[in-house]
């Protein structure tokens, strides 16, 4: 299970798993003398509760998947890269002269076979994508005649075309939307929209799959498919995404999850919606890019761009540049401008080392200079000894000019498994300290006396309502930090809207027409995303000086590392400790015999309560983080509709008239302000969720651990053994 790991770490991972396997045991062998030994009917409350955590934790997963996301424009070698990570040489489709990966493909190895399940668009999904090329691929009076047509199928108007014939045939992108929906498509498209696959073998899986992922731009578009093969060929188009599973692997640890995302979005709405998610919920973020391009490519800085907002707002908690093809040089060249000590370049080898280095240096050196703009300067991540790769997978195959260690794939599988151990350790703890806090909530139950009196219980429920006010005055205090970044962010972004609309104008974006670029912004509300090209967000762009202003602030109040005073997790630390100081204070002067097991429950109970609420403070801060483009978007939406509408000649200066003037008008109107203050609404939701909760779990615990006997007829089975087990795997755990 292990074999991934060297074997010190595989050691680690044993002794983890034999003390979960010892807590599973434990938590079961709980439930299921609690259940046979009570009546399930006219159970009180408080014995529900216990039942419930119960079973809540008999079902628990011992570890949540660890996604990983290699995020980068088609071409730049992510399905290579990934085939050398899994140690499959062909099995997601490559190609040296193009992009291949038609769509998201998941790649995980936790099966017992090869299997890929196909996930098609629904029939409106596919309505909505069908609407969209065919605006996409619609030739603007202006431009008619300009052009040629081997040059117009160029880009994502090319890739429109060659979609539109593989499913209607030769000259369908001379059809109107109209006329196609009432076409009959030249496949079958399976009734579940979801098609399995399975294979014994990796060749024979990857076979399978080949059709359906693989972007097929030479296919014969005269006629309806001949064959199964020729079927699966056209269906591209319609395929949402792919899940891929493996058997378990010696090179990777069961529970990661690689997501192969190419570009940076897609036009089609759903889509685009699962590209926007998977780079939220993922625990990592590889910016993948073609070493030859690294240094200057525009659409690799949007990209590093992308996920640092990722960082910031998401799950992630770490981010690396990969360079590809490092093996990608030709000698003469390099001779003639490199220089090492001021000696001559012998080896290919020796040259590609030496650029790597270079590389690296350069793209460390502006990561974390972009990475500065945006967190405190003492975030962990800026001080990560590694934040570029430079790899090469066909260097890995062949070990022609490089070892496979100098490949650096096996430096990337390292990174994976000190991700893998540390998420492991962490969630290990928390399984095992919540299974402690419910064996001792189940001796509480059991004990004949009460910790405190009625006088004592008042006086502890008093202090702990005082520390949930003071702690919602430093949760004020916290988000108050924002106040003043965000009137310069607003101020900054009233004086530079216009700019910032005239950039999208002039951006060199490689788009085949400018008049369809903004066609397809408005289209889309503002946001247009490509698989080929930079992203392109208006509302973002609009939001930007804004988040230019409150950036270091904003990660400084979510970070979830060592903080400041103006950081939630330290309001919430010190809540924390001041609540178990006090239990504790209280656990002194009782008499009770066993009030340790008493005191540990409140102890335990108070570090998962708050635990579960900086989970739940990371999730909500994605929608606080995207409050101001939203904004933004909802206040400008009728006028993209507008813009969308316009048709006719001089309908590209129409359209950016229409959006300039109201942009404008927008602005002198408050939609800043308008933003500002959707954020601060937020931000006044999240406290009052933070409070509520708070009191709500707070006060359960003081009810379950200081009610009084007389208030329970039931009496639970004896745990005693349960506890002891519990508690030696609890004190191992923090030792280790």
């Amino acid at each position: 299970m292990y074999r991934a790991f060297e074997l010190e770490e595989q050691e680690s991972l044993k002794t983890y798993e034999s003390m979960e396997s010892r807590i599973r045991k434990v938590v079961n062998i709980m439930y299921d003398k609690l259940t046979a030994s009570l009546p399930q009917e006219n159970m009180s409350d408080e014995i529900q509760y216990l039942t419930n955590r119960l079973l809540t934790l008999k079902n628990k997963s011992s570890l949540d998947p660890i996604y990983i996301v290699l995020f980068g424009c088609t071409g730049a070698g992510k399905s290579s890269l990934l085939n050398a990570i899994i140690e499959q040489q062909f099995f997601l489709p490559v190609s040296d002269r193009e992009a291949c990966t038609s769509c998201m493909v998941q790649v995980s190895n936790q099966g017992k076979n090869y299997e890929a399940k196909i996930h098609l668009l629904s029939l409106q999904e596919w309505k909505e994508e069908l609407k969209n090329l065919v605006e996409l691929v619609k030739k603007p009076e202006e431009e008619e005649g300009e052009q040629e047509e081997e040059e117009e199928e160029e880009g994502d108007v090319g890739e429109a075309v060659q979609k539109l014939r593989a499913l209607y045939g030769k000259d369908a992108e001379a059809r109107s939307y109209e006329d196609l929906l009432r076409a009959k498509l030249l496949v079958n498209i399976p009734a579940k929209k979801c098609i399995l696959l399975k294979a014994a073998q990796a060749e024979e899986l990857s076979d399978k799959l080949d059709p359906y992922i693989r972007c097929h731009n030479d296919q014969d578009v005269e006629e309806p498919a001949q064959d199964d093969v020729g079927t699966k060929m056209r269906l591209w188009p319609l395929i949402k995404y792919v899940e891929v599973t493996i058997p378990k692997s010696d090179v990777i640890p069961e529970g990661v999850v690689f997501m192969d995302i190419p570009g940076t979005g897609d036009y089609n709405s759903e889509r685009d919606e699962m590209w926007k998610e998977s780079i939220n919920k993922c625990s990592v973020i590889w910016v993948i890019s073609n070493i030859e391009r690294v240094l200057g490519d525009k659409v690799h800085e949007v990209l590093l761009t992308e996920s640092i907002k990722a960082y910031q707002g998401g799950m992630c908690s770490d981010i690396a540049l990969v360079a590809t093809k490092s093996d990608n040089l030709q000698l003469d060249e390099c001779r003639r401008k490199r220089r090492v000590n001021n000696k001559r370049i012998e080896t290919k080898h020796d040259a590609i080392l030496e650029r790597n280095t270079t590389v690296k240096e350069k793209k460390s050196h502006g990561m974390k200079r972009k990475l500065k703009r945006t967190l405190p300067s003492d975030s962990e991540i800026l001080h990560k000894p590694d934040l570029v790769y430079t790899v090469s997978a066909t260097e890995y195959w062949r070990e022609k000019h490089l070892t496979k260690e100098e490949t650096e794939i096996p430096k990337l599988r390292e990174y994976v498994r000190n991700i893998y151990l540390k998420e492991k350790k962490q969630l290990l703890m928390d399984y095992v300290t919540e299974a402690l806090g419910i064996v001792l909530l189940a001796e509480n139950f059991n004990s004949t006396q009460d910790m405190v009196n009625h006088y004592e219980q008042s006086d502890l429920e008093t202090f702990v309502e005082e520390k949930i006010k003071a702690l919602e005055k430093e949760i004020e205090k916290c988000f108050a930090h924002l106040e003043q970044p965000l009137n310069e962010g607003v101020e900054e972004a009233k004086s530079s809207h216009q700019k910032a609309f005239f950039q999208l104008l002039t951006q060199d974006t490689g788009y085949q027409g400018f008049h369809r670029t903004l066609k397809a912004v408005c289209q889309k509300n503002g946001v247009y995303a490509s698989r080929i090209f930079a992203r392109i967000d208006l509302n973002s762009a609009l939001a930007q000086p804004i988040y230019d202003k409150i950036n270091p602030m904003f990660a400084n109040i979510f970070r979830i590392q060592k903080g400041t005073r103006a950081s939630l997790k330290p309001c919430l630390d010190m809540f924390k400790v001041s609540v178990q100081e006090k239990i504790r204070d209280v656990g002194k002067m009782s008499t009770v015999a066993d009030h340790n097991c008493k005191l540990k429950f409140f102890i335990e109970e108070t570090n998962i309560i708050l635990r579960t609420l900086e989970r739940e403070i990371l999730k909500k801060k994605l929608d606080i983080y995207q409050s101001l483009p939203l904004s933004i978007q909802s206040d400008l939406q009728p006028y993209y509709e507008e813009a969308a509408k316009t048709q006719g000649r001089q309908s590209c200066q129409k359209m950016q008239n229409i959006l300039s003037e109201n942009i404008e008008r927008e602005t002198n109107r408050g939609m800043f302000e308008r933003a500002k203050e959707k954020m601060k609404m937020q931000l006044q939701e999240l406290k009052n969720t933070i409070m509520k909760n708070l009191r709500k779990d707070i006060s359960t615990m003081l009810k379950l651990a200081l009610s009084h006997r007389e208030e329970h007829s039931e009496r639970l089975p004896d745990f005693q053994d349960e506890y002891s087990e519990i508690d030696r795997i609890h004190e191992e755990l923090q030792r280790m």
